[in-house]
């Protein structure tokens, strides 16, 4: 008789059990590997030389020696007006689009959720342009909102001709169209998203609270709502993160990126214009380390609030 079966059950079983958490763990580590190589080496280390350059007088093309100094392209840029506007910027359009886009999704969701004809089909005409990338999606976009596109054509129509904006040259409608642009492009993302939330919904609930007489408002309130709480906690989280990183529309759609007159301008293409634009990799660099660090607050201030439930 070998030790092995020598040993008592209890220490086999232990034995077999710590080797197959053994094998777990290995490919575990081999199928991570792939993602965390690539996250270190286009997220990490980039970052890493952002704070660098943030330090610097680092400048894209140039002749003169990089110099260290300290926070100066820090206080340059708080100091800054430019890059109040391109905050506030962001602030307002996710102010409008972060909940606005999820209560679209969530009615999206719950319409094609109903056991009625061609629902397949509606899901893939709602999740279509999630698909469709933003560049030409802009480009098609920025000739819907000509003053004599299509949009404006259907607004004379219903106003009786008394609405007809210039939206991507006007300071005031720029940023208006840029959202509607926005919500029609990532609403579809997030309808999966919760529509995978809803089916996972027991049915018995709906038949209980049906029993106890709760209506459709009450069950949506009760039921639905707190069912789906954990995926609308993830749904709002990554819209805000996207929102706040929001770089292609106001680049593309108007007639310079962040116009007119910088009423579009966000924190992405601020940084964008300082790094590459006007070649100060050092100060474009201090904008996005002060962007993150602003982002990571709101992400781990709206965590807090918005709590997921941990199911047992």
């Amino acid at each position: 008789m070998t030790v092995a079966e020598a040993a008592p059950p209890k220490r086999r079983v232990r034995r077999r059990r710590i080797s197959r958490l053994k094998s777990d763990a290995r490919f575990a580590w081999l199928f991570l590997t792939p993602g965390a190589v690539l996250l270190l080496l286009f997220v990490i280390v980039p970052f890493a030389a952002a704070i660098w350059f943030s330090v610097t007088n680092q400048r894209l093309i140039s002749p003169l020696p990089t110099r260290f100094v300290g926070l100066d392209n820090y206080r340059e840029q708080l100091g800054d007006s430019l890059f109040w506007t391109s905050m506030w910027n962001n602030f307002r359009f996710a102010g409008f689009v972060v909940p606005v886009q999820t209560g679209f999704a969530l009615a999206l969701a719950v319409m094609v959720d109903q056991n009625v004809r061609g629902r397949v089909l509606f899901r893939t005409i709602f999740f279509t342009p999630v698909t469709v990338v933003m560049a030409a999606a802009a480009t098609i976009w920025v000739l819907l909102f000509n003053v004599n596109g299509l949009v404006n054509g259907l607004l004379e129509l219903i106003t009786l001709g008394s609405f007809s904006p210039d939206w991507l040259n006007s300071t005031t409608w720029a940023m208006v169209a840029i959202v509607v642009v926005s919500i029609w492009q990532g609403v579809g993302f997030q309808m999966v998203i919760l529509l995978a939330a809803l089916q996972d919904v027991p049915v018995e609930r709906y038949e209980a609270a049906a029993i106890d007489g709760a209506g459709t408002w009450q069950q949506f309130r009760h039921v639905t709502l707190p069912g789906i709480r954990n995926a609308l906690v993830f749904v709002l989280t990554v819209t805000t993160i996207l929102a706040m990183r929001l770089f292609d529309q106001p680049t593309l759609m108007p007639r310079s990126p962040g116009g007119p007159l910088d009423t579009t301008r966000t924190a992405m293409v601020h940084m964008v214009d300082l790094g590459f634009g006007r070649q100060a990799i050092g100060r474009g660099s201090a904008v996005a380390v002060i962007f993150f660090l602003i982002v990571l607050v709101l992400t781990v201030i709206q965590r807090f609030f918005l709590r997921e439930e941990i199911n047992a």
